[in-house]
Parts: C-alpha cells; structure tokens; sequence
C-alpha cells in the first residue's frame, strides 16, 4: 500500500484552504490530515498530528505565521514547512527562511509550483518561487544564518509583538493571556513596555503600527 506524506494546512480562509485541500489530495502520495485557522491553532494542531509537512500563511489571527514557524521549528527540527502567501517583499521573505521555513511560494503562483514546492521540501531540498526577484535569492541561498533582518519591530521582544498584535485585533488582557497563557498581570506589564518603547500611547495608533508591519491584516 503507498505510504502517504502527512500535511497540515494552516490559514484563516476557509474557501482558500478548501481549494488547497482538493488540490492536495489529488495527488495519490498525499494526504491533508488536518486545518488550521489561526496562528495558536497551527501551533497546536501540530504537536497533536505531527504531519511531515506544515503547509501556512504568514498574516494570520493570534499569533503571525512567523511567530508560529519559529516555535514549531524548534520543536520540530525534521518537519517540512513552506509559507504560501501574497507577501513578496524582502522583509517578510527573509523572516520566514530565518524563522525555518524550508519553502517560500506566493499565492499567486500556480498549483504546479506549489505542487513543485511540496515535492522538493519532502525531499529535503529548498524552494523558492521562481517570481522572488534573483538579488533576493542570492541573499538567503548560502547561509540563513547569515541573514540579519532588521525592522522597527525588532526594539519589541518575541512576546511583546504577541501583544502587540492581540491587542490590535482587539483582545483585551484577559483574552490575551488565556491565548498567550500568561496572566492578564504579565499581559499589562508587556503592554506598558511596548507602548513605551514604541512610544505609542493609545491603541488606535498602536493598530496602526500593526498594520504597517504586518501583524494585522487590513
């Protein structure tokens, strides 16, 4: 009987995850063993499935894609994940590879790319699409460690753009530290500190700042 590679799908639109879901499975060696619709959903549905490979957008609720990315590669050394996004600039392309994403495809690229995509990262090699302009390729290819990825975000902590982002898809304290599990406390002292450091004090202005840098989708 042929063994099947095990796929997990993680993005907030269910008509678009339908459409990769069929695509998917008419592939004879692949099966989509589950859906994820957020950020902290992906996360979880991968440390109770396991699948071979993740398959995530990177603007999602909750937590961002490569937030999730992030967590789930250090748990998960072996795992296969490609980013499937309409994001073509450089900043979110090199913080996804840096994260430990092994793939990077745009959304409006075609399912043979995608398909393409899945095959090589299951093989353990890397993909790229062939749309990201050479100069940025060339930028990644030799060593991701190598890649230095600045961005005002970065005088923020991992946890206090959690926050950030939380707080300008409009979540109180409580909320965000159910999500985060954290206490509302912990919550209230990462809130005053980015505010702070940011120097923003309400948070319209705050969701603004998220929706310049992506955290938050318009």
């Amino acid at each position: 009987m042929l063994s099947k590679h095990r796929i997990l799908i993680a993005d907030d639109h269910a008509i678009f995850r339908a459409g990769i879901k069929s695509l998917l499975e008419s592939q004879p060696d692949i099966e989509v063993v589950g859906e994820a619709v957020d950020g902290l959903d992906t996360i979880s549905r991968v440390n109770v499935l396991k699948p071979d490979l993740l398959i995530s957008d990177l603007s999602m609720p909750k937590l961002n894609g490569t937030d999730g990315i992030r967590q789930i590669r250090a748990r998960f050394a072996e795992m296969g994940i490609i980013v499937l996004t309409v994001h073509k600039e450089d900043e979110y392309i090199r913080a996804a590879l840096t994260a430990g994403a092994n793939g990077y495809v745009l959304k409006d690229d075609t399912q043979d790319e995608l398909i393409a995509a899945i095959r090589q990262v299951l093989s353990k090699k890397a993909y790229l699409s062939p749309t990201i302009c050479k100069d940025v390729v060339n930028g990644y290819i030799g060593d991701k460690n190598k890649i230095q990825y600045r961005s005002s975000l970065d005088i923020l902590s991992t946890r206090e753009q959690q926050v950030l982002k939380l707080i300008a898809e409009g979540y109180r304290n409580k909320q965000i530290g159910q999500y985060l599990s954290i206490s509302p406390k912990t919550v209230e002292k990462h809130r005053a500190n980015l505010m702070k450091k940011l120097d923003i004090h309400d948070v319209s202005t705050l969701t603004s700042f998220a929706l310049k840098y992506g955290l938050v989708n318009h």
